[in-house]
């Protein structure tokens, strides 16, 4: 794998906090190959906890799994906008069975897709609403998948709001104003690869604008692989380049943002210190 040069590396080299990277697919068919490798060595590169959302109810099943073997990764249940052409009330029970296991921290991913239109718009939709109800009944805070639908996820999350939600707007592609929505709504701004790409003028803005308080990273592995191993497959160990590039923007150091979206995530989820680690 082509290797950091220069400043890149040396500032990558002076870390000394670790990471949370708040959204992978490690059930991902990807790494069946070198799965438990890679998971087992995360701690050494900097990385001291993953949560794992769902897609649909096998992947769901499969990162619930995962949870309850590491004690670093977590685990969100939901139906992607993809996948909700295939869902049921009965997928919804089983949910609500899983979400019972303390490992299971959220509802996710959700939302909608209007780039790809997998499932029709209607039925996205539909389990969108269905699923931040579902939240609100669990009292879990819900991960958003929004691409290509800003209007109609602000839209829904507006009319379905209820005291106490709360949740992040994964891999965020909007506008530095559409976020300010998002945030009095009592939702995280996550950040992904796409903030460290040349020409990626507003993920950068984002990137600068968010209040710190509110801001999370992640890698979405193995999507979105960021500068330097852009092309290649993601990985939750690269999320310090996302790190990196967002220290470089604030004008803070790495270590800065590590401890700050590390304190965001527990906060969120409700994590206290000590609890879940490599140990």
């Amino acid at each position: 794998m082509q290797k950091p040069t220069g400043i890149l590396k040396r500032r990558i080299r002076k870390v000394v906090s670790k990471f949370i990277d708040s959204h992978a697919h490690l059930d991902d068919k990807i790494f069946e190959t070198d799965r438990d490798n890679l998971i087992s060595s995360l701690y050494d590169n900097d990385v001291e906890a993953v949560l794992n959302p769902g897609a649909d109810l096998q992947s769901s099943k499969e990162a619930l799994l995962m949870a309850n073997k590491y004690s670093f990764i977590y685990a969100a249940v939901g139906c992607h906008p993809h996948d909700t052409k295939y869902m049921s009330d009965e997928h919804m029970n089983e949910f609500i069975e899983m979400a019972k296991n303390k490992k299971v921290i959220g509802i996710g991913e959700i939302g909608l897709d209007y780039y790809y239109d997998n499932s029709d718009r209607d039925t996205q939709r539909k389990w969108f609403r269905e699923q931040i109800r579902l939240a609100k009944e669990l009292n879990l805070p819900y991960i958003v998948h929004d691409r290509d639908a800003h209007e109609d996820i602000l839209r829904i999350m507006k009319e379905e709001h209820y005291d106490g939600a709360r949740g992040i707007l994964h891999c965020y592609s909007g506008s530095v104003e559409l976020s300010k929505e998002f945030i009095k709504l009592g939702f995280y701004i996550s950040l992904a690869g796409p903030v460290t790409y040349k020409n990626a003028r507003v993920p950068k803005l984002v990137a600068k604008e968010v209040p710190f308080d509110k801001l999370l990273i992640e890698t979405d592995s193995p999507y979105l692989t960021p500068v330097p191993y852009r092309g290649k497959r993601n990985e939750p160990k690269y999320v310090k380049y996302v790190a990196e590039e967002i220290a470089r923007i604030r004008n803070v150091s790495i270590d800065e943002v590590a401890e700050k979206t590390k304190e965001n995530f527990k906060r969120l989820f409700n994590i206290e210190e000590g609890g879940h680690t490599f140990k």
